[in-house]
């Protein structure tokens, strides 16, 4: 998932330097939303390894 969120975020660069606005905007929000859910599985994973490992 990190894959994905580097390639949005180098297209909305790439996009951003070449004047494409909208597309660039449009990818970033991806990354955005790709990181958070990201982050989100990485917390939970996190935790269930956690409450596993205690038992």
């Amino acid at each position: 998932m990190l894959r994905w969120i580097i390639i949005f975020l180098i297209v909305a660069l790439v996009a951003a330097v070449l004047g494409f606005t909208g597309i660039a905007a449009g990818a970033a929000a991806i990354a955005k939303v790709l990181f958070y859910i990201f982050l989100a599985l990485f917390i939970i994973s996190l935790i269930i390894g956690g409450v596993r490992g205690w038992k």
